[in-house]
Formats: structure tokens, sequence, C-alpha cells
């Protein structure tokens, strides 16, 4: 049975259409404030370093506008490094933690690399604890050209107006107990497809790029991370989310195939964070240092394999 018939909007093995879009769209509601929470942070910084709009959302451009942060005199001699937040405006952890490697991290490191650092790409998503955009699409599976989501497009337009070769790219994601209760039920109705529930792995675990592994890079991610927090263990059939394992807390997607956020650079280096913060483990400051831990750890891997 399609589990779609437990979903309150559509009807079973239909598609959405736009009707039901805006029907989900009309039972959104803010929760949480950007301005505040956000774009204070961001202010905060600017005598440190360079911020840039590059975009905003058509929904309200005044409240959602899009920045990055990048360290200042950008230097070609230096390898760039870009990480991202906020794709899925639900994953709290993920925005904070780059705000907070910014802060307390990218002045030292940025004697070795250029930054650039987009900590909220989804800022109605974050306001109103979403996964997908407002017109229900979810950014992360929509960095591709001609991409229908517009947060998405943004920031691919933006890194490609400045002509960079990047090292690495961090993406700073969650997975949460909702993936089950709310964003897998909502796509199945979406899409009029089944989606069995994942066993929601307790602890901390990273997606790579299946066509780009770098598996080094990853296990030395892995051990960064588990300083701060525990790492998922694998469920019983050996699998993560579904995936099976290829290290301690490391799978493998088709990053580009997928549209996911981390394949459309072609860094050399590449992942994608799953912070756990239901865990009765692991509280607010603990998520934010596990996603600082996944970037100091990947740049230090990158600085003992590199000459600098």
């Amino acid at each position: 049975m399609n589990n779609q018939k437990a979903y309150p909007i559509g009807e079973p093995d239909k598609k959405w259409g736009s009707v039901e879009k805006q029907q989900w769209f009309l039972q959104q509601s803010i929760k949480r404030s950007y301005q505040e929470e956000v774009l204070t942070q961001i202010n905060k910084l600017q005598s440190d370093f360079d911020i840039t709009q590059y975009g905003a959302l058509s929904i309200d451009e005044s409240r959602y506008p899009l920045f990055v942060i990048k360290t200042k005199n950008f230097d070609e001699n230096k390898k760039t490094i870009l990480v991202t937040g906020g794709v899925h405006g639900y994953e709290t952890s993920g925005v904070h933690g780059a705000l907070d490697f910014v802060k307390n991290h990218a002045q030292q490191y940025s004697q070795f690399f250029n930054i650039i650092v987009a900590p909220c790409l989804s800022p109605w998503g974050y306001e109103t604890i979403n996964r997908w955009n407002p017109k229900a699409i979810d950014p992360n599976r929509s960095f591709y050209e001609e991409s229908p989501a517009e947060e998405s497009a943004a920031l691919m337009a933006y890194i490609e107006s400045l002509n960079l070769t990047l090292i690495a790219h961090f993406d700073l994601h969650e997975t949460t107990d909702t993936d089950n209760s709310e964003f897998r039920p909502a796509l199945a109705a979406r899409d009029a497809t089944v989606h069995d529930n994942w066993n929601i792995p307790d602890g901390f675990y990273l997606v790579g790029n299946s066509l780009n592994p770098q598996s080094d890079f990853q296990t030395a991610i892995i051990k960064s991370v588990e300083k701060i927090t525990h790492i998922a263990p694998a469920d019983e059939d050996g699998k993560l989310i579904g995936v099976e394992l290829s290290g301690m807390g490391i799978i493998y997607y088709a990053a580009k195939e997928l549209g996911l956020c981390m394949g459309f650079t072609e860094a050399e280096y590449v992942t994608t964070t799953e912070v756990y913060p239901d865990s009765p483990l692991v509280d607010n400051e603990n998520c934010n240092l596990a996603q600082v831990a996944v970037i100091t750890g990947g740049l230090d891997f990158i600085l003992s394999k590199d000459k600098f």
C-alpha cells in the first residue's frame, strides 16, 4: 500500500499538482527568525571578513537576502574552499556550525586557503523549519543546470561567477527524526511513490561522492568528529539510511546524478555531513562543534597531503 494515504494532502497514487503544492505551502508557518538568528551573526563579522549578497528569495527579497562570507584579500596563489549550510533549512547545526567555523577558525586557516562560507542557502526553510522551499522543491536535489530551486541556482551562479577552482567543499547537514515522521511521507505523497522509513542512525555520519570517494579524507574527518560526538553505528543490515557502509560512519551517493549540493563544484575533496540532533547524547552546542570539527579535520588532512 502506498504510504501516501497517510499524508493529509493529495490523493493516493496521484502526483501533486499546483493545487496540492499551494495547499502544502499554506500549511507552513514561521517558527523562528532568520534576521535575529542568522543575519545578526553575519553582520557581526563585517570588520574581519568580506560579506557579499549573492541573491534573495523571490518570496520576500527584503526578508530573505542570501549572503556569503569570504576571507579578505583573496590570493590566486591560495587554494579555495567552500562551506555550505542550511541547504535544508530545518537542519540547524549546518547553519550555526558554518557560522561558528567562521567566527572561531576561518582566520587561522586563511593563511593557507581562500575561504567562502554560505551559511544559510534556504532562509525561508530555516524560518519554517522545512526541508523543501516554498514551491515544495528540495534544494538538495536541485543542483543542476536550469535548476527549479532558486536557492540552488543562486549559489551555483555566484560560484561560477568567481571563476575559481575549489579544492574542497563541505556541505553541512543533519538527519533528524522528522525525516521519517514528516519529510519522507510528504515526499511519497508529492511524487506518488513509496518511501519506506529508514532506521534513523543515532550518531554522526558522512556522505561522500561515489564517483570521487576520497576515502582517506572522509576517514580523517570521522576521526576529527569522534573527538566531539559519537559516530553512528551500522544497522542490523550493515547499512546507514539504507546504504551499504563503506567505512566507520561513511556512505557514498552519486552526488551529481542526484543533484546534491556537494556535487556541483567539481572540487577534489567533497563531503556532506549528517549530524543527529535528536540523540539524547548531544545538545545544540555539541552538534555545532561536530560541524566545525568536520571542516577543521578536513582542512588539516588537506594540509598534511599538499605542500603549502
